[in-house]
């Protein structure tokens, strides 16, 4: 079986779908085609035990860029909502925190956090300036690439003087210095360390971890929030638009090979022995899935096969489901108050001490944790009087000395509930399921290389000009008519769509210009 299209997709991630709907309103015939029964990739909602659904992977709406929002046209559900942070304290003195105001700080701390805020708005927008266009390339003649330099000079010179050299300053150093020099409340110090550090693997101590705390507020400015229907619902709206647009999306049907012949690409072949036809093939799958196994070193050079091979992208988080004969009892926490963002960092020291053991292999003996619980927000959650929790928890390291073996998993499992019970001590007596996917699980379930959410560590030599190696950081591959779209390009993981849309782009740009 063959059939020739414009456009091949590979993989319905949410970056893959939304690279599908700006390309075929262009007017291109275009084939997204998908391994898994329904689309998403990270962003899915499924049921983990019967009665009890929940967002698999993401499970917060925080940085879809407002760019995509206005391009797809989506509804005002998928803005991010004004979610309230609660970091917890283990005496029921739980810190407050939302875009507007902080509660259970001294005034000190408060005002602080004001000017910490505006500085960090400013710089995050900036920053978003950057992720949504494709980043020039490094000593080219092109007008078109000196242009965009000669546009992110000035606008770091509009910042004015003093807050360039800040900006510029700041963005290699670690949080753990700045939340030290400006805030005296540990819960804040935590509760800011933990934002820097979600889904990396890296430590408040860490370099770069300011830059990755403004890259998580580059979408609303931190705000968050739980879609109704869990995150599927947003990669569902997403496929709707896509296929409102004229796309084909195919679900279940695994993609073996990307053909390569004569140096470009000619379609796809699938598992089944299926073929499609196209000369533009684009890859929503990591760089490493994509080089290695889909396209095949042979057809590129060494040199970038290596550079591919050594993308750091292990992941270091493991999501926690847990399925609740009722809320469990948080003392000083309101109903209202569970229906939050709720955290589990008492300080900034607790965070570096958690990731320390990840270092060497080890998962984390008093892990960090983000604590939601989507069946208050969204009773079809879960069956009527009970309760959903799912928890994103840190450090899980891909590479476990001896490995995930179940008893590993079961005894992460309970470590991890064990912390949730030094602040609700009825929660394991509520649990009536559960499921643990480390990093390993998130691999084999959304094949995403080594489990990483952003399919390559987000640091400074793996961001913008370098994402994913020098030389291919503007989508295509060294394969004529390859491109990459997914999370492991700039400008990196979370439910963005930055990199679907610039992907979508510059494919276009590039055909106009020829």
């Amino acid at each position: 079986m063959t059939d020739q299209y414009d456009a091949i997709i590979v993989g319905a991630g949410h970056n893959g779908l939304v690279c599908s709907a700006l390309l075929a309103r262009a007017g291109k015939r275009v084939l997204v085609l998908e391994a898994n029964e329904q689309v998403g990739g990270a962003a899915i909602t499924r049921e983990f035990t019967d009665g009890y659904s929940v967002s698999a992977c993401a499970h917060l709406l925080y940085q879809l860029q407002p760019a995509v929002r206005k391009d797809l046209k989506l509804s005002p559900r998928m803005a991010c909502e004004n979610m309230t942070t609660i970091a917890l304290g283990e005496n029921g003195k739980h810190l407050r925190i939302d875009d507007k105001r902080i509660v259970g700080v001294n005034k000190e701390d408060a005002d602080h956090y004001r000017e910490f805020r505006k500085r960090m708005t400013r710089f995050s927008d900036l920053l978003r300036k950057f992720l949504n266009k494709p980043p020039p390339r490094l000593g080219t003649k092109s007008f078109k690439d000196l242009a965009t330099l000669a546009q992110l000079g000035l606008d770091l010179r509009m910042l004015g003087k003093d807050e360039m050299r800040a900006f510029l300053r700041l963005i290699g150093m670690n949080i753990y210095d700045e939340v030290t020099e400006r805030f005296e409340h540990p819960l804040l110090r935590g509760a800011i360390s933990l934002d820097a550090v979600l889904g990396t693997h890296l430590g408040p101590r860490s370099p770069n971890t300011i830059m990755t705390y403004l890259y998580r507020q580059s979408g609303d400015h931190g705000r968050s929030g739980i879609p109704a229907g869990g995150m599927g619902s947003v990669s569902n709206e997403l496929a709707h638009v896509a296929r409102s647009e004229g796309a084909t999306i195919r679900t279940g049907i695994a993609v073996k090979r990307i053909i390569v012949e004569n140096g470009r690409v000619t379609g796809v072949e699938t598992e089944t022995g299926d073929r499609f036809d196209s000369f533009t093939v684009i890859s929503n799958a990591d760089p490493k899935r994509t080089i290695m196994d889909l396209v095949g070193v042979k057809h590129v050079e060494t040199g970038f096969t290596r550079r591919i091979q050594n993308l750091r992208a292990k992941g270091n988080a493991a999501k926690l489901h847990l399925a609740l004969d009722g809320l469990p009892d948080f003392e000083g926490l309101s109903r209202k108050d569970h229906a939050g963002r709720l955290l589990i960092a008492p300080d900034e020291n607790y965070v570096e001490r958690a990731f320390n053991p990840a270092k060497y292999g080890e998962s984390s003996p008093a892990p960090v944790i983000e604590l939601t619980f989507p069946s208050l927000r969204d009773e079809t959650m879960a069956p009527t009087g009970k309760h959903v929790m799912s928890a994103v928890v840190q450090y899980a390291p891909y590479d476990l000395k001896g490995g995930w073996t179940d008893e590993a998993k079961a005894g992460f499992e309970q470590v991890v509930v064990d912390t949730i019970a030094r602040y609700a001590p009825d929660i394991a007596s509520r649990i009536t399921a559960s499921e643990l996917l480390t990093p390993v699980d998130i691999e084999r379930e959304f094949h995403i290389s080594g489990g990483h959410w952003h399919h390559a560590e987000l640091t400074l030599d793996q961001f913008m000009f370098v994402r994913p190696v020098s030389s291919s950081a503007q989508y295509s591959m060294p394969v004529e008519g390859l491109y990459l779209c997914g999370a492991g390009t700039h400008p990196g993981g979370g439910i963005s769509g930055a990199a679907g849309r610039n992907a979508a782009r510059t494919i276009l740009g590039r055909e106009k210009a020829a």
